[in-house]
């Protein structure tokens, strides 16, 4: 499979594997100290699957650090939001399922870094 493409973020960067009509693929590596924005999706469902590190996850009301192997589902229009407390870069599988992966399908909650799109 012939990566994508990747773009960088103020929490890390993500590195696009496959985009396709009925799903896209990720890879997520969160910097020591960083977290995306606390988000839901409109339109798509996410499944996480964590690859390094001791990720803290948010999703719906619950909050936990998750261990290497571990599998995250997160339903559509479920707040969720993915963190490195830790000294080591997480790195996160992503796949997405739905009817639209764009990036605006994005409502931020929260965010440190003061986006609001």
């Amino acid at each position: 499979m012939q990566p994508l493409g990747g773009e960088v973020r103020p929490w890390g960067s993500f590195l696009v594997l496959a985009d396709c009509a009925h799903f896209k693929l990720k890879q997520l590596t969160v910097t020591p100290g960083h977290r995306l924005s606390l988000q839901l999706h409109q339109h798509r469902q996410e499944h996480w699957i964590v690859l390094a590190g001791e990720p803290e996850i948010t999703v719906g009301e619950r909050t936990w650090r998750a261990r290497v192997g571990e599998y995250i589902y997160i339903p559509a229009q479920t707040k969720h939001r993915l963190a490195n407390p830790g000294a080591q870069p997480v790195e996160i599988v992503e796949v997405q399922q739905g009817s639209y992966f764009g990036e605006d399908d994005i409502v931020r909650f929260a965010d440190d870094y003061d986006r609001h799109e």
